[in-house]
C-alpha cells in the first residue's frame, strides 16, 4: 500500500515529521517497506526565466541565453542551449554547476560549447526523469517566480511511503484507515469526513437486477449525463503517479482515487454502451469477456459477472470490461458501488489470474457502511471535474447487518499480552480506533465494533460438521468470543507499541534438543551424501515431463495429467525421477558429454500417491584411471550404488535378496529388484531397456537404479553393545559350483551363508563362467567364503567339515555340483 505524505495529511491533522510517522507506523504494526522522495534528486534544480536568447556565434542551432536564476544582486547566468523553444521571457528549469542530471547521473560542470562558456543547463522533463518529453526544454507558467526550488514548486518534495498490509487489515488499504490508526497512536487528529448529498435530477435510465445475491448482497448505482471526460487535473494526476498508477482520464482517475483514499473500489460504465437499460448480477455461463487489460476471460458458474443485454460486461469485484469502459468520447456514465462476497472474489481472481487493486480490497473486506457515502462523494467529484447532472440512486438488495460486539476483560491484557495497561487507557485506545463502549464494569467492557473493522468478531465462515458432538459445537461457539477478545487485546497492545511487548522465550520441551529431522528426512539427506560421495552429481528437476516420455517409464493415468501445465511438453507427473535423469543425460550427450553420473532425490507418482525415490543414472563410460581404460557403465555399477546406499541407511544386508522382475523400463535380462522379504521392494536397478534408449535418442550404455526411501523401515532404537572383535585371523575358501542357467547367484550365496552361521561371516560372488568347459544349459558360479574362528583355531578336519556343509547346503538348495 503506497501513499504520499501530503495525501495522508488530508486525513490526519498532525505536526509530526516524516521520521516520527514512519516510526509510529512500524510501532503499531503497519510495517514500512520503503520510503522514496522524488524531490531528493532535484534539490539543486530551481525555477528561472530566460532574459535573452541570442544566436550562437559559432553554431546555427545553439542559442546563448542569459537566465535570471532568482539570486538577488547576482548577474544572470549564461547558458548555451540547443532547444528550439528557448526564447526570451520563457520560465524554465535551471540546473546550476554541480547538479547531477537524474536521467544520466552525470554531474554538471562549467564548460565551453563551441567557444562560448556555459554555466548551467536548461532542462527538459526527460532529463529530470519526470516524463518522456524531450522535444525542447520544459516550459513553466509565465508568472513563475525565478529562484524557487523546482521540487517544491512542482510538488515533488512529497515523500512516498509503502507499507505492508496483513490479510486481515482491509481498512489499512485506505489512506483514511492509516490516518485513523496514526491518530489513535497519538500523532494528531483524524480530520472529519462527510460526503455531501447530491440530489438526483432525473430517474436513472440504467437499473440493477440481482440474480446472485450470495455473491453481491447490496449494490448501488446512478447515472451522470451531459458530462465531458478528459484529462484529470494536475493534482489528481500527480497523486496517482506518485503511488505508481498511470492517469487515464478524469472518470477513471476518480475511481482510482477513491480506491486508495477510502479503500472503496468503484467502477464507471459508459451508460450509452449499456444495452437494454439494465445491469444484471448473475453467475457466469461460459461467456467470453474482454477485460480492461486487453485479455479475454471465460466466465464460469462460480464467477459473479455484471451483464447487459449483449452479454458479460464486467467481472464483479475484479475488473471492468473494455466494451463498456469510459473513453474520451464518453458523455454519460453509470457509477457502480457494490458489496461483493470476499471469498468469491478471491476464488474468481485466483482462477483467472487477475490481481487488481479492487480485488485486494474486496477479498479483505470492504466497509459495509460506506457505499452510500462513497457514491455521493464520487458523484460530487465527477460533477466538479466533468460537469453534468446526476440521476437518482438505484439499488438492489439491502445494506447488510454488520453490527458486531466484542468483550474485553481487562485482566486478560496482562495475562495474554504481557503488558499491564490500565483499564481507562485500554478503553481510550479502542475508542480512538472507532470502537464504542456499550457497557462497562470494573472488570470488563463490551464494545460495538466499527463497520470498517471486518477482522474483529466476524461470524464463522464454515458450518460445523453434521456429526460433530454437542460439546464440541458449544466449544466452537466459544472460540469466536475468545478470538474477538484477543483481537481487542492486540489493538490495545499495538497502540501502546508492539516494541513495548516483552519478549518471552518459548518453553523448553526437553533438556536434550529434539531431532531436527524426521527419519524420512534423515534418510533423504543420507542418500544424497552417499551418492555424492560416490562421484555422482545431484540434479533437481521438475516433477513433470512430457506425456509420451513418461510412458516409457511407467503408467500414465489421466489422473496424473496436468490440466494447466507450465509448458506443453511438461504435462504429466513423472512415474520416477529416472525419467528426468534420462532426459538430462540425453541433453548432456548432445553436447558431447560422454561420462555421466547423475542422481536425484525426489518424488515419483502413481495413482496410489506420491513416493520419495533416490534415483541415479550412469551413462557412457567411467573416467579413466591408471591401469584402467574406458569402461562402459553397466548394471553392476548401478547395483553397487544402490546397495552402498542401502547399507549406509542401516538396512540389514544379509536379509536382502535380488530378483529379476525389475520394471519394464529396464533390460529384462540385465536388471533386478532388491527385496527385503517376499513383499517389500527396497530398490531396483539395471541397464535401461534398449527400446527406451532408442526412443530417447541416447546412443550410449546407460544403467540406473531407484531406491524407494518410503519403504525403508525406521531404524530400531537399540542400545549399542561393545563390538565383538575376533582374536583369531579369518580364513577364506573358494568354491566353484556348476548350476543350471536359470539359477540365480543370490540363491547360491544365500545357501552358502546359511550353511554355518556361527563361523561364516561373508560370502561373495567373484566369477561367472559360461563356455565350452561347462555343459550347455549350465553355468559356473565361483564364490568366496570367509570363515572366522571364534574361541580356538580351527583344525584341518573342522575346516573340511565346514566346507562339506557348504557344498551340501548349496547342492540341496540349487541342485549344484562342485566343479573339480
Amino acid at each position: 500500500m503506497k501513499f504520499t505524505l501530503s495525501w495522508l495529511r488530508d486525513h490526519l491533522e498532525t505536526t509530526a515529521s516524516l521520521d516520527e510517522i514512519l516510526a509510529a507506523l512500524n510501532r503499531i504494526g503497519l510495517e514500512v517497506e520503503s520510503v522514496s522522495d522524488r524531490g531528493a534528486a532535484l534539490v539543486a534544480f530551481r525555477t528561472a526565466r530566460i532574459l535573452s536568447a541570442e544566436p550562437h556565434p559559432n553554431a546555427d542551432r545553439l542559442r546563448v541565453c542569459l537566465v535570471d536564476i532568482g539570486d538577488e544582486g547576482a548577474e544572470p547566468a549564461q547558458v548555451v542551449c540547443g532547444a528550439p523553444n528557448a526564447r526570451a521571457g520563457l520560465s524554465v528549469i535551471f540546473a546550476p554547476p554541480g547538479a547531477v542530471i537524474p536521467s544520466t547521473g552525470t554531474p554538471l560542470k562549467i564548460g565551453q560549447i563551441r567557444g562560448v562558456e556555459s554555466r548551467g543547463m536548461l532542462c527538459s522533463m526527460r532529463e529530470l526523469g519526470l516524463g518522456d518529453e524531450h522535444d525542447g526544454i520544459a516550459e513553466l507558467a509565465d508568472n513563475t517566480t525565478p529562484g524557487q526550488s523546482y521540487a517544491n514548486f512542482a510538488g515533488l518534495d512529497d515523500p512516498v511511503v509503502e507499507i505492508a498490509v496483513t490479510p486481515n487489515r482491509g481498512d489499512a488499504l485506505a489512506i483514511r484507515g492509516i490516518a485513523r490508526d496514526l491518530a489513535a497512536a497519538g500523532l494528531g487528529h483524524l480530520r472529519p469526513w462527510l460526503a455531501e448529498t447530491v440530489e438526483g435530477r432525473f430517474a436513472s435510465p440504467v437499473v440493477w437486477r440481482n440474480d446472485f445475491p450470495e455473491a453481491c448482497p447490496y449494490v448501488l448505482g446512478r447515472t451522470i449525463r451531459a458530462l465531458r471526460n478528459g484529462p484529470s487535473p494536475s493534482w489528481l494526476q500527480e497523486r496517482l503517479r506518485a503511488i505508481g498508477l498511470r492517469p487515464i482520464s478524469a472518470l477513471v482517475d476518480i475511481t482510482n482515487f477513491f480506491t486508495f483514499d477510502l479503500g472503496r473500489p468503484l467502477h464507471v460504465f459508459d451508460a450509452d454502451r449499456i444495452a437494454g437499460g439494465e445491469l444484471l448480477l448473475c453467475r457466469g455461463a461460459g461467456e467470453t469477456f474482454r477485460g480492461l487489460d486487453g485479455r479475454d476471460y471465460i466466465a464460469d458458474p462460480e464467477d459473479c459477472v455484471i451483464a447487459d443485454a449483449h452479454g458479460v460486461q464486467s467481472f464483479a469485484g475484479l475488473m471492468g470490461g473494455a466494451a463498456t469502459g469510459a473513453s474520451d468520447a464518453t458523455t454519460s456514465v453509470f457509477i457502480e458501488c457494490a458489496l461483493f462476497d470476499p471469498i468469491r472474489v478471491a476464488l474468481s481472481g485466483r482462477r483467472h489470474g487477475i490481481t487488481s487493486d479492487a480485488r485486494q480490497r474486496f477479498e479483505r473486506g470492504i466497509d459495509p457502511a460506506l457505499p452510500v457515502a462513497a457514491l455521493e462523494a464520487a458523484t460530487r467529484m465527477v460533477l466538479e471535474l466533468c460537469g453534468g447532472e446526476a440521476s437518482e440512486v438505484v439499488a438492489s438488495g439491502a445494506a447488510p447487518d454488520w453490527a458486531r460486539i466484542a468483550r474485553l476483560r481487562f485482566t486478560q491484557i496482562a495475562a495474554l499480552g504481557g503488558l499491564d495497561v490500565p483499564p481507562d487507557e485500554a478503553v481510550a485506545s479502542l475508542e480512538a480506533l472507532g470502537f464504542t463502549v456499550r457497557t462497562r464494569t470494573p472488570d470488563a467492557a463490551l464494545f460495538d465494533v466499527p463497520s470498517w473493522r471486518n477482522d474483529i468478531a466476524v461470524p464463522a465462515l464454515l458450518e460445523p460438521a453434521p456429526d460433530l458432538a454437542a460439546d464440541r459445537k458449544l466449544a466452537a461457539d466459544d472460540v469466536s468470543a475468545v478470538e474477538a477478545e484477543c483481537d481487542l487485546i492486540e489493538e490495545v497492545l499495538r497502540l501502546r507499541g508492539l516494541d513495548q511487548v516483552p519478549a518471552v522465550p518459548l518453553p523448553v520441551l526437553s533438556t536434550v534438543p529434539l531431532a531436527a529431522l524426521t527419519p524420512r528426512q534423515a534418510r533423504a539427506a543420507a542418500a544424497r551424501r552417499t551418492l555424492a560421495a560416490r562421484g555422482m552429481a545431484e540434479c533437481v528437476g521438475f516433477s513433470f515431463i512430457a506425456r509420451e516420455q513418461a510412458e516409457w517409464f511407467g503408467a500414465i493415468p489421466d489422473s496424473l495429467r496436468l490440466l494447466n501445465p507450465i509448458a506443453a511438453d511438461l504435462d504429466q507427473l513423472r512415474p520416477t525421477p529416472v525419467a528426468s535423469l534420462a532426459i538430462a543425460a540425453k541433453r548432456n550427450a548432445a553436447r558431447g558429454v560422454d561420462c555421466l553420473a547423475l542422481f536425484e532425490v525426489g518424488p515419483g507418482f502413481t495413482e496410489d500417491g506420491q513416493t520419495l525415490i533416490a534415483a541415479g543414472l550412469r551413462a557412457g563410460h567411467t573416467p579413466r584411471r591408471p591401469g584402467h581404460g574406458f569402461e562402459p557403465a553397466t548394471l553392476w555399477d548401478a547395483k553397487a550404488d544402490a546397495l552402498a546406499t542401502l547399507e549406509l541407511l542401516g538396512v540389514p544386508m544379509d536379509a536382502l535378496a535380488v530378483t529379476n522382475d525389475a520394471p519394464r523400463h529396464y533390460h529384462p535380462g540385465r536388471s533386478g529388484q532388491v527385496r527385503q522379504g517376499p513383499r517389500t521392494i527396497l530398490a531396483c536397478f539395471g541397464d535401461l531397456h534398449p527400446a527406451v534408449l532408442r526412443d530417447l535418442g541416447l546412443a550410449m550404455p546407460t544403467a540406473g537404479f531407484e531406491l524407494f526411501l518410503d519403504t525403508i523401515a525406521d531404524p530400531k532404537r537399540r542400545r549399542r553393545a561393545a563390538p565383538s572383535l575376533a582374536a583369531l585371523q579369518p580364513l577364506t575358501r573358494d568354491f566353484a559350483f556348476q548350476v543350471p542357467a536359470d539359477i540365480t547367484a543370490e540363491s547360491v550365496l544365500r545357501a552358502a551363508r546359511g550353511a554355518e552361521r556361527n563361523l561364516i561371516t561373508d560370502v561373495s560372488l567373484f566369477d561367472v563362467y559360461v563356455g565350452e568347459r561347462v555343459p550347455a544349459g549350465q553355468k559356473s558360479l565361483a564364490i568366496e567364503v570367509v570363515i572366522q574362528p571364534g574361541d580356538h583355531s580351527l583344525t584341518d578336519a573342522e575346516i573340511e567339515a565346514v566346507c562339506a556343509r557348504i557344498v551340501a547346503a548349496v547342492s540341496k538348495a540349487t541342485g549344484a555340483t562342485l566343479r573339480q
